[in-house]
């Protein structure tokens, strides 16, 4: 008999089908404008049964694809083309995030990308490196032996994904700014580099008086939305980002490394803020 956790899953399969369908279908009337693409993993090795787990076969081809198409740059480059500060593009850039801290970042993901040559920047909690719990759907912790041996391949920088992985949406200021104060001293001491650039967890936006603290301590952040970051009015402490999921099609994953897929984003981050507002950490 079928279970109904297994009906559940396949419902949210056909329901995440039918969205990417009518996503794409959208961006054919309104193509992705030109600018920035930030794409966002979470996990590679397929050790979990969730979206963000990828294949690394999957995640390979992925930055091959990346790596062939001469668009990849790292964040400090992209936020440059964005704020006139750097050159100007030839070409509409593709930037390679990831969140939380999994051990499988070392252990799998990174040679991944060394081999292709493609820069990543990690937003570290640095809570579960520092306690060594595990993030949430079973995620093995990165050590800050592994960050700092990963930090050698050339391709990685770690930004900032507060200290336990908090939604600030809901702390005072003073945790608020304590939150960010541990993740920036942890990631200093243990790497010797401060971050430069922050992600909000769950891509919820915080209060107002975390989003101060956000904009004094870093020179970007970023939520979700997908679609691209355009120079004309991007805010840097408000960047797009585009999930990459374990059920994306090469189709789907071509068309979000051009900045589309923007319906999907906007839908799943209105359902995502509506989620958690009201949840605990």
């Amino acid at each position: 008999m079928t279970s109904m956790r297994s009906v559940r899953s396949a419902a949210r399969s056909a329901a995440g089908s039918g969205l990417k369908a009518v996503a794409a279908a959208a961006d054919l009337v309104r193509p992705p404008a030109p600018g920035v693409t930030v794409l966002i993993y979470h996990r590679v090795g397929r050790r979990a049964a969730v979206e963000m787990d990828l294949d690394p076969a999957v995640f390979d081809a992925q930055m091959a694809e990346l790596a062939a198409s001469g668009r990849v740059v790292d964040l400090d480059a992209a936020l440059g083309m964005l704020d006139g500060s750097g050159a100007r593009p030839a070409f509409d850039p593709v930037v390679v995030t990831f969140d939380d801290g999994t051990a499988d970042f070392a252990d799998v993901a990174v040679p991944i990308l060394e081999r292709h040559g493609v820069p990543a920047l990690m937003y570290l909690a640095t809570g579960f490196l520092d306690d060594g719990t595990a993030v949430p759907f079973d995620g093995t912790p990165l050590s800050w032996a592994a960050a700092r041996d990963a930090l050698t391949s050339g391709v990685v920088t770690y930004g900032s994904h507060t200290h336990t992985h908090a939604l600030l949406d809901r702390l005072p200021a003073p945790e608020a700014t304590d939150e960010l104060d541990r993740s920036i001293d942890r990631i200093a001491t243990e790497t010797g580099t401060a971050p430069r650039h922050f992600a909000y967890p769950k891509a919820v936006p915080g209060s107002r008086a975390a989003e101060r603290v956000v904009r004094s301590s870093f020179v970007s952040a970023a939520l979700a939305g997908n679609g691209t970051n355009r120079a004309a009015n991007v805010d840097l402490h408000r960047l797009r980002r585009t999930p990459v999921r374990r059920s994306d099609s090469a189709a789907v994953f071509a068309a979000r490394a051009r900045g589309g897929m923007r319906l999907e984003g906007s839908l799943r981050s209105t359902a995502t803020v509506f989620r958690f507002r009201r949840s605990s950490v």
